[in-house]
């Protein structure tokens, strides 16, 4: 249902179920596992979303879902288009379909199926047809996550669809030859099919030549995507992207989520906020109101008891509500670099044993996420997460001044817990990374200041809260880009700063995993022998200095109050409703 107002959107949701339920032949001979294979077979597809795609099988189940899920949509949106306007031809004038990064992407040789073999057009007037009716945004830069599909996979499980695709293929080349002739390189590097290391079928290619627009999610994400992966194709399609930052829905993330701020702020402001979120602004005026300053402080700890309550409950953990909340909540992933956080706890540890009568601001650090079910590095730094907590929420020299926290089964309905309870927010990705991120954006309009990389929408927010009210570190893309190329040692910051050697060292002598010394090897060679790609140990010491800035300005609770209003009153403009109406106005023309 939308939001006060009486219009409702359909979501579809489908499910395989078998045509044929068992083999009775087949049950009848005492076979009776293999009687309801072909079933289960058919309905694995729909069973679990995005299973392990490192083996055969699981490329196979993944190729079918994402077909099997686009092709059910496409099949509903003609069959209600033809009962309610009786003819296709106007199609695009009604419909447009958006592929939410490359998983959907399918849909383009599958639209172009249906109107070929199933409603008979010619092949040039569906491709046209197509053409007005498909927008894509990408969504990451991360070579990884821009699907590639084999030509073998793709001609074994989809054959009319890799035909389709071939078709398309050599419909774009032939247009690209004839406005730049003798140009064999160019046509290599736009073409749908990647030769260079056996043949695949490159997805976001085929997402850019079937769509009328392409955006990216923050300007630095859109810079950097005509810039690098799909810079071949803005130089021949430059009126087809554009740049949409994203946004976050007002209703959730504050009103539902945020009980105790929402109501502090309809109380000053009104209600109106939820439905135009620029109002906030009304709030900045607020900063040297002292009662309401205090009003803001009490809020947050009631928000903080709540996420203590369910810590104590959930995990057996006492964590004191006043201690500094400082949050890393998020998908687990190298470059989101949740390991340089849990090195730079290691090295406040390391410090706080070293001067035990320093006036230490008590931290209570949480992390939470999930990890792809391949994806080793990653399952590796949670379980150190775990390992570390054991050793320091265990240690009674720190006087529970530092506590760790992996709160487990990551989901929305948990960040609707953690994120109003966030003094910290930890956007440290390494800068050129990541597309724009919308925890970022939820943590500041719930008051939590940012510690984080000039990087993805970090830069847009840093433009509207102010740089004086974030805690901004490390290289940028640039910085990171000519570090690269120049030649990146790790080892040499390593051997320099005893500090960080000591660090690293913790992660091989079995400081935090007793039982086997070797299991962080793995990670200490990532960052050490194997050229840390994500150049965390670059990047280390300025974090370091920017926590003790957050230190500093913690024990100042009336200006961190302050800095936090900072935040939320110019959130304005991350309002998923700003988001939606580019949407409208750039790309779908309504």
């Amino acid at each position: 249902m939308g939001y006060g107002c009486d219009a409702t959107n359909t979501l579809r949701l489908w499910s395989a179920h078998a045509t044929n339920e068992m083999n009775i032949n087949k049950f009848n001979q005492g076979e009776y596992s293999a009687a309801v294979e072909d079933k289960n077979f058919s309905e694995n597809v729909s069973r679990v979303l995005y299973p392990n795609d490192s083996t055969e099988s699981g490329k196979i189940l993944r190729l079918g879902q994402e077909y099997f899920l686009v092709s059910a949509t496409l099949q509903n949106i003609l069959d209600v288009h033809s009962r309610v306007h009786g003819t296709l031809t106007n199609l695009a004038e009604k419909v447009a379909i958006h592929l939410n990064d490359t998983h959907p992407v399918l849909a383009i040789p599958e639209l172009m199926r249906l109107l070929i073999d199933e409603h008979e057009y010619a092949w040039e007037a569906a491709w046209q047809l197509c053409g007005k009716i498909f927008s894509y945004t990408n969504h990451t830069l991360m070579s990884e996550a821009l699907e590639r599909w084999s030509v073998d996979l793709l001609g074994r499980l989809l054959p009319r669809h890799l035909q389709i695709i071939f078709e398309i293929n050599e419909h774009f080349l032939n247009q690209i030859k004839q406005r730049y002739p003798n140009n064999s390189e160019l046509l290599t590097r736009l073409s749908l099919i990647d030769e260079s290391h056996g043949r695949y079928v490159r997805m976001a290619w085929l997402a850019v030549v079937g769509s009328y627009k392409v955006n990216g999610v923050s300007q630095l994400h859109s810079e950097l995507m005509i810039q690098e992966i799909f810079a071949d194709f803005a130089k021949v399609l430059p009126e087809r992207f554009c740049n949409i930052t994203n946004g976050i829905t007002p209703r959730r993330w504050l009103a539902l989520c945020n009980k105790p701020l929402a109501s502090l702020i309809d109380e000053t402001i009104g209600t109106g906020w939820r439905e135009d979120l620029t109002r906030l602004s009304q709030l900045q005026q607020r900063t040297d109101f002292p009662l309401f300053i205090e009003r803001l402080k009490t809020c947050k700890l009631e928000n903080k008891v709540a996420l203590a309550d369910y810590i104590a409950q959930n995990l057996n953990m006492i964590v004191n509500p006043h201690a500094l909340f400082d949050v890393q909540i998020k998908r687990i992933h190298e470059y989101k670099r949740q390991l340089l956080n849990i090195l730079q706890v290691i090295g406040r540890y390391n410090l706080m044993l070293q001067y035990p009568e320093k006036n230490w601001v008590s931290r209570v650090v949480i992390f939470s996420g999930k990890a792809a079910s391949s994806y080793v590095n990653a399952k590796m730094i949670i379980r150190l997460i775990n390992d570390v907590a054991q050793v320091i929420n265990h240690d009674a020299r720190l006087k529970n001044r530092l506590k760790v926290i992996f709160i487990p089964n990551y989901s929305v309905s948990l960040a609707q817990l953690i994120i109003p309870a966030t003094d910290l927010s930890e956007q440290i990705s390494l800068a050129g990374t990541e597309a724009s991120g919308t925890g970022n954006m939820k943590f500041a309009l719930n008051g939590a200041l940012t510690i984080g990389t000039l990087d993805g929408a970090n830069i847009e927010i840093r433009e509207h809260v102010g740089k004086e009210n974030m805690f901004i570190f490390g290289h940028t893309a640039e910085e990171v880009e000519a570090l690269r190329s120049k030649g990146y040692d790790p080892r040499k910051i390593y051997e320099e700063h005893e500090d960080l050697h000591q660090v690293l060292n913790s992660l091989v002598s079995g400081v935090f995993s007793p039982d086997d010394p070797n299991r962080y090897y793995p990670l200490y060679d990532s960052l050490i022998n194997f050229g840390d790609y994500y150049q965390l140990l670059a990047d280390y010491h300025a974090y370091v200095q920017a926590q003790d800035a957050v230190d500093k300005l913690y024990q100042d609770p009336n200006l961190w109050a302050q800095k936090a209003l900072c935040n939320i009153a110019n959130m304005g403009y991350f309002s998923s409703d700003r988001t939606i109406g580019e949407y409208m106005e750039k790309i779908w023309g309504i």
